[in-house]
């Protein structure tokens, strides 16, 4: 969690809490020290968030306070429902509670628009056992350069297993794909998520390379959804 989405946690801890909240408690919570939970108090101290501290009993922050609000007009309202409600197409369930979180706070400022509907079918929900590995992992992946050993399925009912290096996840209407460094076959695939059994980490990162090969990728573009997890284009080696 970076240290922006870390304050902004905290501050909606502080808001659901209806008492003192120790830095203990937030460094469980947070999964960080308590060491940094004192220089995150201090940060938002001095950006002027009303929190006051007190030893051996914890942290409150004043009621009322809460982040400034974003003003959209109404057309941009109507493009946030919609573009909420195509989640639940995506089969990222991590995504598509995010959105329901989000769109609960414009249903509580804004008028419902009923209207506006999006229909339920799309790519499959994360499931591994019918083969769709969670989403958010691999959107995980693809954040922290981490490089993955998978067993995939592809398009013909061949099982394989390899390590690649995640660089972008692709969202179609009816599928997603990752696309990625294959290292057994030592070139850019896309490996359809509804056909990756089982994905864990390595352990291993590719820090720095993921730029690179994202650049690489986004300049051929070409997929091809019905063989689901080769490019039409030779590309070159993985930096080093």
């Amino acid at each position: 969690m970076t240290k922006s989405n870390r304050l902004f946690e905290m501050i909606q801890i502080f808001r659901a809490s209806d008492g003192p909240v120790r830095a203990d408690d937030l460094a469980a919570r947070l999964e960080v020290s308590v060491r940094t939970i004192y220089r995150d108090i201090a940060s938002l101290q001095a950006m002027r968030t009303p929190i006051d501290g007190a030893p051996g009993i914890g942290y409150v922050m004043r009621r009322g306070y809460d982040l400034p609000p974003l003003n959209f007009d109404e057309e941009e309202v109507e493009a946030l429902r919609v573009g909420l409600c195509m989640l639940s197409r995506s089969g990222d369930r991590a995504l598509r509670r995010a959105a329901d979180r989000i769109s609960a706070k414009i249903d509580a400022l804004h008028a419902p628009a009923d209207w506006l509907q999006v229909s339920p079918w799309g790519a499959p929900d994360d499931d591994p056992e019918l083969g769709c590995v969670s989403k958010a992992m691999l959107r995980a992946a693809v954040r922290e350069e981490r490089v993955l050993w998978i067993d995939y399925e592809d398009g013909a009912g061949l099982r394989t297993t390899r390590n690649i290096r995640p660089i972008a996840v692709v969202y179609h209407i009816n599928a997603v794909l990752l696309a990625a460094w294959c290292e057994l076959r030592g070139g850019l695939r896309h490996f359809r998520a509804d056909r990756i059994y089982a994905c864990e980490p390595t352990g291993a990162y590719f820090t720095g390379q993921g730029e690179a090969l994202r650049q690489i990728w986004s300049e051929q573009n070409r997929w091809d959804l019905g063989s689901g997890d080769s490019l039409n284009e030779h590309v070159s080696p993985a930096p080093r």
